[in-house]
């Protein structure tokens, strides 16, 4: 037959959701605090032990061996330990006596306070030890209120806090709202575990793809890199270590249902996956992406890049508000400046070498293709047949204003000759492809890669005319 002191034990570890030997840990300490403050120990120091199977409690007074005895009631030296048969070194404890003692009501109110107080800080201690592990991870909770300068967040066994400076500016939250947190930091109080969690963390947006991409979680497609602007837009640099293995493919998924999954979770965040790739200028083209560029002069020294893109998608290279260049900074490493192709043309043009230099080049091909990050400026030698500065300066404006009105001429020549082409062209009525320009099936092309691009694949095909819409409506007289 079990005992009453089992029955309430194991009552307890099950209304704390704590582990029986951590609440009979928590009663022996209790009781040895409160026995060694009852008069019967006389000041000795109180050893409790706790049979679960009699449910006996057994009170024994100990005494711990000392070289110098300050307190006899509590210490004693080895000379004397070995006279009451005891073998033992300094440091060690001996049981002196037993104490047969019914406990009081003071006594008892004591040992209740203890109890209660130990149970709460093994239940804390406990939820440290559970979350501590958790740091680094995500995990699902339901926001519980909003503050003014936190969001508290139920987590199940107790509660965490994300802050403003973790918080997007670009989501809305509100109480009883189910969203995946990063554990950013576990701490430990007096009132117990402080849990710090993000939604804006770098880290939350790789959690994420891991738990989507089993590419990623198994180390098959490595997630290299990470820019983010929280809620907004994102960009993911990864890499296979697989061959045969498409490391963007495999994080979009079939027609985008893994990133559309991340994508969700965020709230609507933008990301676009590219390709790591360790050469430099191969990376920085990825990374600018959607972006077309032609071409990419680097300088190893400072990390900087100049990025010459086609004039029509500098804007698009760019990014609203400079977004697009920004995360590609921070993805690539690389301090980018993005200039339209223009810019190169202008300054080959201006890079020339003086005739009467000793190594003169000939071919304007060559002067386009000289690295301007690597190439200094030649210095003319100082003779009279050097040409003076505002002088060249002057043959180059006039240059250049002479290119451009040759450029206008053809233009408008461009233009009278199509002008003289359409008046040519006769339009055929009564053909019916005319009135059958929508049936040509038309499909997406190139494969996804960005936010974008989803979309396009749940895009139908055209809707056809039917034969009665494609007759030209016959008009109709009206009887006076």
């Amino acid at each position: 037959m079990k005992s009453d002191l089992l029955l309430v034990v194991t009552q307890l570890a099950a209304e704390r959701n704590l582990p029986q030997s951590s609440v009979v840990s928590v009663l022996k300490a209790a009781l040895s605090f409160a026995y060694r403050k009852d008069p019967a120990a006389n000041g000795q120091d109180v050893e409790v032990d706790v049979d679960l199977e009699k449910g006996e409690v057994t009170l024994n007074t100990v005494m711990r061996i000392v070289d110098e005895v300050e307190d006899d009631k509590m210490e004693l030296t080895p000379e004397k330990a070995s006279e009451l048969g005891h073998e033992v070194k300094v440091g060690d404890y001996i049981i002196t006596g037993s104490l047969e003692h019914i406990p009081g009501r003071i006594l008892a109110g004591t040992a209740k306070q203890v109890v209660l107080q130990k149970l709460r800080e093994a239940e804390r201690d406990l939820v440290f030890d559970e979350f501590a592990e958790k740091e680094g991870q995500i995990l699902t909770a339901t926001i519980h209120r909003i503050e003014s300068e936190r969001i508290i967040v139920d987590i199940g066994k107790t509660e965490a806090f994300m802050p403003i400076s973790e918080q997007s500016q670009y989501e809305r939250y509100r109480p009883g709202q189910q969203l995946k947190f990063y554990v950013l930091q576990v701490g430990k109080t007096v009132r117990g575990p402080e849990i710090l969690v993000s939604r804006t963390h770098p880290d939350l947006l790789r959690r994420l793809f891991e738990i989507e991409v089993p590419e990623i979680f198994n180390g098959i497609v490595e997630i290299r890199s990470i820019s983010r602007e929280p809620g907004s837009r994102a960009k993911v640099a990864v890499f296979s270590n697989q061959e045969g293995v498409d490391a963007v493919g495999a994080c979009v998924g079939l027609r985008g249902i893994r990133i559309q999954n991340v994508v969700n979770e965020l709230l609507g965040e933008k990301i676009d996956v590219i390709e790591w790739n360790e050469d430099p200028i191969t990376y920085i083209k990825n990374a600018l992406s959607p972006s077309g560029v032609e071409k990419v002069i680097i300088n190893e020294s400072d990390q900087t890049a100049l990025v010459l893109v086609p004039e029509k998608q500098l804007s698009l290279a760019i990014g609203r508000d400079g977004q697009n260049a920004r995360l590609s900074a921070r993805l690539t490493g690389w301090k980018i400046d993005i200039q339209p192709s223009v810019i190169e043309s202008q300054v080959s043009e201006v890079i020339q070498v003086p005739s009467n230099t000793e190594n003169p080049l000939d071919d304007k091909d060559d002067v386009k293709h000289i690295d301007l990050a690597k190439e200094t400026p030649v210095e003319p030698k100082n003779d009279s047949n050097v040409i003076d500065e505002d002088i060249d300066l002057e043959l180059i404006a006039l240059e250049q204003e002479i290119a451009q009105l040759e450029k206008e001429e053809k233009e408008n020549k461009e233009k009278a000759s199509v002008s003289n082409n359409v008046k040519e062209e006769v339009l055929d009525l009564s053909s019916d492809s005319l009135w059958e320009i929508g049936d040509t099936d038309s499909k997406v092309g190139g494969e996804i890669r960005f936010a974008e691009d989803i979309d396009e694949y749940d895009r139908s095909k055209p809707i056809k005319k039917s034969a009665a819409d494609s007759r030209p409506a016959k008009s109709r007289r009206t009887k006076r």
